[in-house]
């Protein structure tokens, strides 16, 4: 089955990621909330502002325009150069240091009040509280909330990370069938997505079937399929530190065989229905609890409310959780550029479990699907 047109082809046609214009715009943030300077420690949010990808990496932006680096001496020469191939080079300085608060207090001297992401270890707070003369404040989700619209390269690279999964999963479904193990598929589909170019999967590859679905986050067993399972695939690939995340949800052979019978069947379309109606709700200005009222309202009228036990999605790139949240009483807006999942399920302990999910992105007048696998009848 072909469902991605030119996953290879797409991957091979990236443009350039670039970082100009972030560090300026996360500066107007710190301006926002009366903040002098800001330590930036999580992965994710380094490589977003900067473009390094090494395991210790500090950013430190400071009001006077200046931003700093603080690595290692591993990195000597790989920080300088993914600087520049991110574009920023004239806007960072590398230091190389072993303690950043250490490195960079004198370059701190002015400042009155330094913003900390809330992630850094309360050992790594104490020695910033002690190394500058500044008030240090939680900065919480300030680069996030950035990221969370993404630009065309961004983009690029989600669409062809999905495209992978798409064509993984096609190389995979037909082996879901009886005797086969969860662990078989999860494995197939994991040496598919790297055989394409990706890093890897996007997370851990969940393949669950029977009472095993009923479990959200299930991992792969050595359990078999039988005749009549329900089986959830929720799979995703990476590329350039992009992320993809598709469910679907398939019925091994007949589904009038098995213990669930003809429920799984009325299970899977019951949600693939709840699933539209979240898509259908997709469009910028809206919140995002409203997507997730959408399709908990079409569960709850088929009186299976309660076994929707999760919110129905969330954004996706670099970190395969990530802003926007869509959940209940959610008031993020949603804005063009936003990606996100709809993703919507029901999960009956005892007879399994269906969910569908598709990856979307938000556009001026209403949404894009970029995952594009079918959502397929019993196989």
């Amino acid at each position: 089955m072909n469902v991605a047109p030119t996953a290879a082809a797409a991957r091979g046609s990236l443009p350039p990621l670039r970082v100009d214009g972030r560090l300026g715009r996360f500066r107007d943030r710190l301006d926002e909330e009366g903040l002098d300077a800001a330590v930036i420690v999580e992965p994710s949010n380094v490589r977003w502002l900067a473009g390094f990808t090494g395991s210790n990496g500090t950013v430190v932006v400071l009001g006077s325009g200046e931003t700093l680096l603080v690595t290692d001496s591993r990195y000597v020469e790989q920080a300088p150069a993914q600087l520049a191939d991110a574009g920023c080079t004239h806007e960072v300085e590398v230091v190389v240091a072993r303690r950043a608060a250490d490195a960079v207090a004198d370059r701190l001297a002015a400042a009155e009040r330094l913003g900390l992401e809330d992630s850094i270890a309360w050992r790594e707070q104490i020695r910033w509280s002690e190394a500058v003369d500044a008030a240090t404040v939680p900065l919480t989700e300030a680069v996030e909330e950035l990221r969370a619209v993404k630009d065309s390269a961004e983009l690029a690279r989600i669409q062809a990370a999905a495209g992978i999964a798409d064509e993984a999963l096609a190389a995979a479904e037909p082996m879901l069938r009886p005797g086969v193990s969860e662990a078989q598929v999860q494995q197939a589909l994991d040496d598919a997505i790297r055989a394409a170019g990706s890093s890897g999967p996007a997370y851990d590859t969940i393949v669950a079937s029977g009472p095993n679905s009923a479990l959200p986050h299930a991992r792969p067993t050595e359990r078999r399929l039988q005749a009549g399972d329900l089986v959830i695939v929720d799979v995703g690939a990476t590329v350039d530190g992009y992320r993809s995340d598709m469910t679907r949800t398939f019925i091994v052979g007949d589904s009038r065989e098995g213990a669930s019978g003809e429920q799984a069947a009325a299970m899977v379309e019951l949600v693939g229905r709840s699933q539209s109606a979240g898509v259908e709700a997709v469009r910028p200005g809206i919140e995002a609890g409203d997507v997730d009222a959408a399709c908990r309202a079409v569960i709850e009228e088929a009186g299976l409310g309660e076994a929707f036990v999760h919110g129905t999605g969330h954004g996706v790139g670099l970190d395969i959780h990530e802003l926007p949240r869509v959940a209940s009483g959610s008031s993020a807006v949603l804005a063009p550029g936003n990606v996100l999942t709809v993703e919507p399920g029901v999960y009956l302990p005892g007879v399994g479990g269906a969910r569908v999910e598709d990856l979307l992105v938000v556009t001026d007048d209403g949404c894009r699907r970029i995952t594009r696998y079918p959502k397929t009848p019993p196989v």
